[in-house]
């Protein structure tokens, strides 16, 4: 109980400096895609602290209490992540916050936070049937939805749960609002809705949601990392390669409509998942 209490309180601490770091890495590698030199990696850091800087100013009360709740809703959660808690409390945990901060965008008036709060929504109704499948997927093969439970095993959780590895990676891009997915919050030129759910936060209320999204990060990344938890060495050369791959789709694709993302994404994704189930159950 002690040791994981230390590396909750010590996983808690060291992720948002790598959520940050990963950000910076994720400008850079992206800029250099599209054959432009890019900001430099600190970037992301500097950027919060002067948002940090800014006086406080919000349109409602509301509002700044629903990034406060966003934020401690994301430390939460990785907190029980490297905690080795339930995966199931995991993901609750992580939903809360992701409600909270759409609860903000829609008690404004603004048109540009209200349409990116419902397609917020709707990229939340996408993503989290995925996570919950990968979960039930992973208790299947595991006999618990514990994350103690995966490092005990003896042969990497990727070998019989491939399927369950690339729904989870859509889910990892709709999560992240990579493109094609940016619909809700996308900071590109070709965003209709401006920041959309993230239009009316500002100063340290906008600080307090990207360092929630560092930790995010961090969790999805480590929520990958389990598909490889026999092997320090297989598990980062697994998380680079997938958020590469994550960088890579994100610079080659347009931004799509929550439709498309709807029926195009999230059906072949729950055949894919319902199918590794089905092999799973197989294997018993």
């Amino acid at each position: 109980m002690i040791v994981k209490l230390f590396f909750g309180i010590v996983g808690l601490a060291i992720a948002p400096f790598l959520g940050g770091l990963i950000s910076g890495l994720d400008r850079r590698i992206t800029a250099r895609m599209q054959s432009r030199f890019g900001p430099p990696v600190l970037q992301p850091f500097y950027d919060v602290l002067k948002l940090l800087g800014k006086t406080p100013s919000a349109v409602n009360a509301w509002l700044i209490l629903c990034s406060y709740f966003a934020l401690m809703s994301s430390a939460f959660a990785v907190f029980l992540f490297f905690y080795q808690a339930d995966l199931l409390l995991i993901f609750f945990v992580m939903t809360v916050g992701a409600v909270f901060q759409v609860m903000g965008a829609l008690s404004v008036n603004s048109p540009f936070s209200q349409t990116g709060a419902q397609r917020e929504l709707l990229q939340m109704l996408a993503y989290e049937p995925l996570l919950i499948i990968v979960f039930i997927g992973i208790a299947l093969k595991t006999g618990s939805f514990s994350i103690e439970s995966v490092y005990a095993q003896e042969s990497p959780l990727l070998y019989s749960m491939p399927l369950l590895f690339i729904a989870l990676g859509v889910a990892l891009t709709i999560k992240l609002r990579k493109s094609p997915f940016d619909i809700s919050a996308s900071h590109h030129g070709h965003q209709e809705i401006v920041r959309g759910v993230l239009t009316e936060y500002t100063g340290p209320q906008l600080a307090m949601l990207e360092i929630a999204h560092w930790l995010d990060v961090v969790l999805i990344l480590g929520l990958c990392s389990l598909f490889w938890a026999t092997s320090w060495v297989g598990m980062l050369i697994l998380i680079v390669i997938t958020y590469f791959v994550e960088m890579l789709i994100d610079n080659i694709t347009a931004r799509l409509t929550w439709k498309w993302m709807l029926e195009r994404v999230l059906l072949p994704s729950m055949v894919l998942c319902i199918l590794n189930l089905l092999w799973l159950y197989a294997l018993k």
